[in-house]
């Protein structure tokens, strides 16, 4: 094991026995994320759901079935991404995760950012969206990619609002269709030695 999946190993457990907040004491299993150490894409959802806290695993419901598929559409798999929480632990009834709850589990959201370094965060819902969009709207800004620094965000819907809506899954397929080639826009840049520029903060990008 090397050093970076030692770190990711600890950080792990320090989740799974995370006193933090109060949903340590509702929950059944903490959910860190999993995926490859080296997930060139890493997908951020909102909270753990009932099958998620039952199994440890995050995305294992209807809402992961769903995810799996579109994965699948962009010539992807769930074996090739990392994927995680902006909350590790399922909030009650599946409420909305508290702010209290959301600034208890973020420096364990950094720390898998720094372990993982994707080359894009698909953020999934709005929850996850507003960590890099704040008072921005899902429903304006879904599929559209952002730099911030050598990462690109790519905000969409959460899988689950496709499942309730015919009108937002045709969309979310639509948006993950784009991922294959801004990944290898991506691979292609970082071939490249560029320019330096001065740093101004997330750049949108104009890919699409």
């Amino acid at each position: 094991m090397n050093e970076r999946e030692q770190e990711l190993a600890q950080l792990n457990e320090e989740v799974r026995t995370c006193p933090l907040c109060p949903l340590a004491k509702t929950r059944t299993n903490a959910v860190p994320g999993e995926g490859p150490i080296d997930a060139e894409i890493m997908l951020i959802g909102e909270a753990p759901g009932f099958h998620e806290d039952k199994q440890g695993r995050p995305f294992v419901g209807q809402s992961g079935r769903f995810l799996e598929e579109l994965l699948r559409s962009a010539g992807l798999s769930r074996e090739q991404v990392y994927i995680t929480n902006v909350v590790k632990c399922r909030p009650p009834e599946n409420r909305d995760p508290a702010p209290r709850e959301i600034a208890a589990c973020a420096p364990y959201l950094d720390r898998q950012l720094a372990i993982i370094d994707p080359k894009i965060v698909i953020t999934l819902g709005r929850h996850s969206m507003a960590r890099y969009f704040p008072g921005q709207s899902i429903s304006k800004i879904h599929g559209k990619p952002k730099r911030d620094g050598d990462r690109v965000i790519f905000p969409m819907f959460h899988p689950a609002a496709g499942l309730r809506s015919a009108e937002v899954a045709a969309l979310i397929r639509e948006d993950m269709l784009k991922v294959p080639a801004l990944l290898e826009e991506l691979r292609a840049s970082a071939a490249t030695t560029p320019e330096p520029v001065p740093d101004e903060g997330p750049q949108q990008l104009s890919l699409f």
